[in-house]
């Protein structure tokens, strides 16, 4: 049995929508004229829930979905499709393809990962082990320390301020009673949205879904959507120095949520922020990461320049509001439906609400985010090489 939301319109973006009775979202678009399936799984729940002390967990459980060369492979040799895991604060999301005639052993493939993984303590080793390796590089490379130094600074012990793929030393606490626990408090039918597009039947990805995902268990614990406020942050400079780096300073301060109703504007904001300082020898790199809860603003500039006030502080001009507003449409409307969808569901948003919002967003409101944004505390680190620090 199912509850069904809304039926698909032939070549409409809007999808067929059906809940399980274990809470399971279902989302599908049937294109007759694609040549394969693709299916995402997004659990809705990230590293921001990692357990303090042992920053990494998600990271591993993501990674056990698939974790062997055979089980992706898999995917490829056997179905003429793919497979990947992104992993970030937010969520989990398994996106996979096959060819159209595979679609019921893609599905129940991907339904047996996440709903029935194996977790054990081999694996666990493995996948740690992997995983230090990668780490042991991030941690010699300027840019990742001082990066995570930044927002370390920035968040404090709030999720945030914590890495998302932990580090060798959290690494090292981990066990696969950890990843069990986490697979039980996340992993269930009602914390999930399966999406499915192409070459397949409507009915017959509806039926296969309830086969394969019927059983997956619901959660009998809510899962909380919300942590204490972080600290104010510390703003004395910090310094680093690090064998390997070209000397770099980076400035974070925090941004805004995605639920955030100044979420369109502070995109259009980082595309004007971008064009302002490529424009200045510095060659400033900027990003903005909107996030369920906190974003962060970071700005990471050659040298030891001070931080770029003017480049926040100064008046927006029309040319400018109409050029960064162009590349941001350009920028939202090229992600998938998939992820589109999928977000809304991550964030509490809409489809629809999203796009008007940033087809009606102004220049009022992009000038709104900049002063509100210019307020928030600035923390500063500089990573210098062993001679540049004497």
């Amino acid at each position: 049995m199912s509850f069904g939301v809304l039926a698909q319109r032939p070549g409409s973006n809007v999808p067929r929508q059906e809940k399980l009775l274990n809470g399971l979202k279902l989302l599908m678009w049937s294109d007759p004229a694609a040549t394969d399936v693709k299916v995402s799984i997004r659990i809705h729940s990230g590293s921001a829930f990692d357990p303090q002390g042992k920053e990494g967990v998600t990271q591993l459980l993501a990674d056990n979905i698939f974790p062997t060369a055979e089980s992706r492979s898999f995917f490829m040799e056997d179905l003429g499709g793919s497979v990947e895991v992104i992993t970030n604060y937010d969520y989990i999301q398994i996106n996979a393809s096959a060819k159209s005639k595979e679609f019921v052993t893609l599905l129940e493939t991907l339904a047996q990962a996440v709903s029935n993984p194996t977790i054990d303590k081999e694996t666990t080793s493995a996948l740690k082990k992997v995983l230090m390796e990668k780490l042991v590089a991030l941690e010699k490379d300027p840019v990742y320390v001082a990066g995570q130094a930044a927002t370390r600074r920035l968040f404090g012990d709030f999720p945030y301020g914590r890495p998302q793929m932990g580090s060798v030393e959290s690494l090292q606490r981990i066990d696969s009673a950890d990843l069990q626990f986490a697979r039980e408090r996340f992993f269930s039918a009602d914390n999930a949205t399966v999406a499915i597009s192409g070459n397949f039947n409507g009915d017959l990805g509806f039926r296969a879904a309830r086969r394969y995902l019927g059983a997956w268990l619901k959660s009998d614990k809510r899962i909380p959507s919300t942590f204490r406020q972080p600290d104010d942050p510390d703003t004395k400079p910090l310094e680093i120095v690090l064998e390997g780096a070209d000397g770099r300073t980076t400035f974070a301060l925090r941004g805004v949520a995605r639920i955030d109703p100044d979420y369109a504007a502070s995109l259009v904001l980082e595309d004007i922020l971008k064009a302002r300082l490529q424009k200045t020898p510095a060659h400033a790199v900027v990003s903005h990461q909107a996030r369920t809860l906190p974003g962060v603003l970071v700005i990471s500039v050659p040298g030891s320049a001070a931080f770029p006030f003017n480049s926040l502080s100064e008046r927006i001009s029309q040319n400018e509001f109409a050029a960064a507003r162009s590349q941001t449409l350009a920028r939202v409307s090229g992600r998938t439906l998939f992820d589109q969808w999928l977000d809304a569901d991550t964030y509490r948003t809409t489809v629809a609400g999203d796009a008007r919002a940033f087809q009606t967003v102004t220049i009022a409101d992009v000038q709104h985010v900049a002063d509100r944004l210019a307020k928030n505390p600035i923390v500063s680190v500089a990573v210098r090489p062993p001679a540049a620090a004497q």
